[in-house]
């Protein structure tokens, strides 16, 4: 689950006494990348490096120090037969006890992570939009669910989601971060439609997509050529969403195959965007 500062301030206050461990360096293949962190204490521990007995030999060298009063010296651990791990490279683990200034940095860096999120905007808070947001709330995005109807959305409650009441859903698409996700699944085709449009106007977006069928998309199609006159547009919608070659309609599997779907675009874009700083990479045709 995504780091979040208010779970992040609550193990601090429940757990003063622990210790910060993080990944100093890697070389091949790794669970986790450089940088990636988790904190231990004593009782119990907060976020993760990966998981497995690289893992475990963490934690216990972490409580190791804790429960002697003394610093943890780093270590540097082959993932191969040695600890019972296939990974095949090598990770070295530095250790930190956590004193007041240094979980106010780690609040400051939690802050700047979650800044940094992809938006990913679901219109419409129906039996698949709130799937969707359920889906997306366990990912490393800030999702936020949008509808006209004030009744849907005090329905809707999915921690870590963001809730929006709007009348003007084209005006949030204009509105919002480059490099964020539009998925249009309303009560209203037409709305669906000019949502869509708005979105596909962008190419900025990571993700445009629309809940609907075949027929739904050709219908699009011949809208964007009347309404809009730019019936190319629609070469860069995803419709329909999670578009698996499963045929299932439920709205917890079309939830689970458009989560992938949309986190592959999101994700491949931000790192597309650090790996080169200044640039806006270009955008990838879901189609």
């Amino acid at each position: 689950m995504p780091v979040a500062r208010d779970d992040l301030r609550a193990f601090l206050q429940a757990e003063p006494g622990c210790m910060l461990v993080e990944i100093a360096a890697v070389d091949g293949s790794t669970p986790r990348e450089a940088g990636a962190w988790m904190l231990v204490s004593q009782r119990g521990s907060f976020s993760t490096i990966g998981g497995g007995r690289l893992e475990f030999m963490a934690i216990d060298h972490a409580r190791r120090a804790l429960r002697q009063r003394q610093a943890a010296g780093p270590l540097s651990i082959p993932l191969g037969p040695e600890i019972g791990q296939c990974c095949g490279g090598r990770v070295g683990l530095a250790f930190e006890r956590v004193t007041p200034a240094l979980a106010a940095r780690l609040i400051e860096r939690c802050e700047r992570e979650i800044a940094a999120r992809p938006c990913v905007h679901l219109f419409g808070a129906g039996h698949v939009g709130n799937a969707l947001a359920l889906a997306l709330s366990l990912a490393p995005v800030r999702t936020i669910l949008l509808d006209g109807r004030a009744e849907e959305l005090a329905a809707a409650r999915v921690p870590g989601v963001e809730t929006r009441l709007t009348a003007m859903p084209e005006a949030v698409v204009r509105e919002a971060p480059a490099g964020s996700a539009f998925v249009v699944l309303t009560h209203d085709h037409a709305l669906d439609f000019l949502i869509a449009a708005e979105a596909l106007r962008r190419d900025d977006a990571a993700y445009v997509g629309m809940i609907g069928s075949k027929t739904k998309r050709a219908t699009f199609r011949t809208w964007l050529t009347r309404e809009v006159g730019h019936p190319e547009l629609a070469g860069r919608l995803v419709c329909p969403i999670g578009g698996s070659g499963l045929d299932d309609k439920r709205p917890a599997v079309i939830a689970a195959l458009a989560t992938a779907e949309i986190l592959t675009a999101v994700l491949a874009l931000q790192a597309r965007a650090r790996a080169a700083p200044g640039r806006r990479p270009a955008v990838r045709s879901m189609d």
